[in-house]
């Protein structure tokens, strides 16, 4: 069994276009199949930043929601979203139901490793990863902490030199768009799948907040979902149509990842 869980937050995001995320989270949840769908009732307003983080008390409220929703869902939880910052109670919880043995390929143009202290913005969804590993902002940082060595960064082509820094300083493993098959080396036990749109070459997939150039097809992104096994969770991030509805062609390619995940 399967469960979509719609989380329409945008404010983790410091993009001009962020608002676009709402209609993106929704659209993603209608595009995946699934058994059961429920959606996060997530606020709408903004906020000023605290502790360097912008909207800091918003993202801790639908921090709780998410984590009373997820808690109440047995099924697997593919997260629809919405700005990066969605995925962090859904693999806190895969997190702390499979321990050391959880893998998550976070497949991201981009590493997602600033700290409140070197992002300017102070926007959230850049700070996932290392807040997931114990090192963002407090608040918001999980019980369960993953370790360096489960995390996989997937298809990264950007970044600021910190964040590489931080990277190559705790050892986290990551794979360059031109060797991406190369994730399934050595991968055992079961796996959270966290895919953040812009991963995707713009040519082919333009309606996300952050596009950078010489991103991975979605042909080869899906075959490779496809070969995954034990794929225990997901999340299909960063949507951005400027619609509502998408570029022609995005919604096949958003309708053939979410059945890869479910596969």
């Amino acid at each position: 069994m399967t469960t979509v869980l719609c989380i329409p937050q945008w404010q983790g995001s410091a993009s001009r276009n962020a608002s676009r995320l709402v209609a993106g989270a929704r659209r993603t949840a209608e595009l995946v199949e699934a058994d059961a769908m429920v959606t996060v009732p997530v606020l709408d307003a903004g906020g000023g930043k605290e502790a360097g983080i912008r909207a800091l008390g918003v993202l801790l409220e639908n921090l709780r929601l998410t984590r009373e929703a997820v808690a109440g869902i047995d099924d697997v939880v593919i997260t629809a979203g919405g700005d990066c910052g969605v995925d962090l109670a859904p693999i806190a919880a895969a997190g702390a139901r499979h321990g050391q043995a959880l893998t998550v390929l976070w497949f991201d143009a981009h590493p997602d490793c600033y700290t409140a202290q070197t992002l300017p913005s102070g926007a959230f969804h850049g700070m996932v990863v290392r807040t997931l590993l114990g090192d963002g902002p407090v608040p918001l940082t999980p019980e369960r902490l993953l370790a360096p060595g489960q995390v996989v960064l997937a298809g990264v082509r950007a970044g600021d030199a910190t964040e590489h820094e931080y990277i190559v300083k705790t050892g986290i493993r990551t794979v360059r768009a031109g060797d991406l098959e190369s994730v399934l080396d050595g991968l055992t036990g079961p796996v959270y799948v966290h895919i953040d749109l812009d991963v995707l070459d713009p040519a082919e997939f333009g309606s996300v907040c952050y596009p950078e150039p010489d991103g991975v097809s979605s042909q080869r992104l899906i075959d490779l979902v496809s070969r995954l096994d034990n794929v225990i969770g997901a999340g299909v991030t960063e949507h951005a149509p400027d619609d509502g509805a998408g570029r022609a062609g995005e919604a096949e390619v958003i309708r053939r990842l979410g059945a890869a995940l479910r596969r």
